[in-house]
């Protein structure tokens, strides 16, 4: 394992190499552009409460106004706030390998923003709005505290996984199957510690991937990547894209 600020020649050979890559981006990716982890604590109007007690389908159940109260502040949050030096880097990083699967724990829609494309969202997106009974898309009216379904008149809901929900069967599917088949396996600004995401490394390294993180501190997985990457990915992966364009 290599543990240095600079980027290790070997992983830029192997993605010059690789046919394809898989990057999956946590929590440190966003926060890098403003946006609060999931579990800071809460500000203002919020201080009271805990995200983990209101991010679950019993508390949308006990006060669906309260928790579309909650939702709209943190998409507030994250419209304020624009893409970073990594979010375009990943883009970019996109148009200069054969192909690339982005996997993301994030809600916040930045890497679209940044130009990102056909992105796996493990965890939803706090923009989308999702029928609470069946799941189906709708555009929500936020004239009213609890938008409803057009189709059912039931309430409509954030489109992001709660706790105690199971990860979309899609997005699952085709994370794993991105790990299984890549050649190198970039884990960005996320703890490797909460699966199934966690466990994404983990396949990719079994298949044969060079795997690597890139974290301003290593994680406590780090012993277990080819590569442990110290540094902010704002700033160390633009230094990744422009080596692999020289």
């Amino acid at each position: 394992m290599t543990m240095t600020s600079d980027i290790p020649e070997q992983l830029i050979t192997a993605l010059r190499d690789a046919r394809h890559v898989c990057v999956l981006t946590g929590a440190g990716v966003s926060a890098e552009s403003g946006v609060p982890t999931f579990r800071d604590a809460q500000e203002g109007l919020w201080a009271n409460y805990r995200a983990e007690d209101l991010a679950t389908p019993e508390a949308f159940m006990a006060d669906p106004a309260l928790i579309w109260r909650w939702y709209r502040w943190r998409r507030d949050l994250a419209d304020e706030v624009e893409p970073n030096p990594g979010h375009y880097a990943l883009a970019q990083l996109a148009d200069l390998v054969p192909r690339l699967t982005l996997v993301t724990q994030n809600v916040d829609n930045l890497h679209q923003r940044a130009g990102s494309r056909d992105i796996i969202e493990f965890h939803g997106n706090i923009f989308v709005d999702r029928c609470f009974a069946d799941g189906t898309e709708h555009t929500a009216d936020d004239s009213l505290d609890v938008p409803l379904c057009p189709d059912c008149g039931g309430p409509l809901r954030p489109g992001v996984v709660w706790f105690g929900e199971a990860i979309p069967e899609h997005a699952l599917n085709s994370s794993w199957a991105a790990a299984i088949d890549c050649d190198v396996f970039l884990s960005i600004g996320t703890s490797s510690l909460v699966y199934p995401a966690a466990g994404l490394a983990d396949v990719a390294r079994q298949n044969g991937a060079t795997v690597a993180e890139i974290n301003p501190n290593p994680t406590m997985n780090a012993a277990g990547f080819d590569f442990a990457i110290a540094g902010n990915s704002g700033v160390v992966l633009p230094e990744l894209v422009e080596s692999l364009s020289l």
